[in-house]
């Protein structure tokens, strides 16, 4: 497995498992926390994807230093739905000319927040734990994914990295050229623009190469290419998703239980 800066287990019982199979349990509960804003199956999906962390083989440090920019989005969402629902019912926690915030909006910005933490983590920790070959292998044996379309994207997953090297680079090169230093915020939005479009070009010469070279070894043609790896989807790949699938359906039936399930179209 190809190793980042988060320290994975490999051999971990759900890193283990195929990847199409993880991006499927990931998958389920996100469609169905998509279609209700509740709490209830949102605090109960998200505990279970919480404790399950463990058996993916990712440790509880680097995963946090990984979720801070999902935790920023969490809590932009719960502020944003605080201040800007039309829910205002209950105790009066803040008032300050137009912004109003009381207990129910509260409440309202606390389900959101929950609700988008649980769709983001199960497919935060599915692509920690995914091989990007395997991945593409897996995409064109099991999901019958065109083979120039699942290493193509392989292929641009690899260069990913390249962009944040060559963003230093342009930024260096145009700092050695007196461009990078100038507090003008006009004029730093010029250089911002300038840099950006270099890295475009970049980016557009590279992905050209790239589809020459794909061309060049048969990725176009119409005949069906066969995979050097065969990746397996067994028995626990299917108990992955039952499980997936189970826990899904329990969380929604204790919201109807409780009365929490709001769909969204309702």
């Amino acid at each position: 497995m190809v190793q980042t800066h988060l320290s994975t287990d490999p051999a971990a019982p759900l890193a283990r498992r195929n990847p199409v199979a993880k991006l499927a349990a990931a998958l389920i509960p996100s469609l169905v926390l998509l279609v209700s804003v509740d709490p209830v199956s949102s605090a109960l999906l998200l505990t279970a994807w919480l404790l399950s962390v463990p058996a993916w083989g990712v440790g509880w440090p680097g995963l946090l230093r990984r979720l801070w920019p999902l935790g920023l989005a969490v809590v932009m969402v719960a502020l944003g739905n605080a201040v800007f629902t039309a829910r205002k019912g209950g105790a009066t926690l803040l008032e300050a000319g137009p912004l109003l915030i009381t207990t129910e909006s509260l409440a309202t910005g606390a389900t959101a927040g929950l609700r988008v933490a649980a769709i983001a983590l199960p497919g935060v920790l599915a692509v920690l734990t995914i091989d990007p070959v395997d991945l593409a292998d897996s995409l064109v044996r099991h999901l019958r994914v065109p083979a120039r379309f699942a290493y193509g994207s392989l292929a641009a997953f690899r260069l990913a990295p390249l962009l944040a090297a060559e963003w230093e680079v342009l930024g260096r090169a145009r700092r050695a050229r007196g461009l990078g230093g100038d507090r003008n915020p006009l004029r730093a939005l010029t250089v911002l623009g300038g840099r950006l479009f270099a890295l475009l070009v970049g980016a557009v010469r590279r992905g050209t190469h790239l589809a020459v070279a794909m061309d060049a070894r048969g990725f176009a043609a119409s005949a069906r290419r066969t995979c050097a790896r065969r990746p397996a989807f067994g028995r626990a790949d299917a108990a992955l998703l039952a499980a997936s699938a189970l826990l899904t359906a329990l969380a929604v039936a204790a919201a109807l239980a409780t009365g929490a399930w709001s769909p969204v179209l309702s």
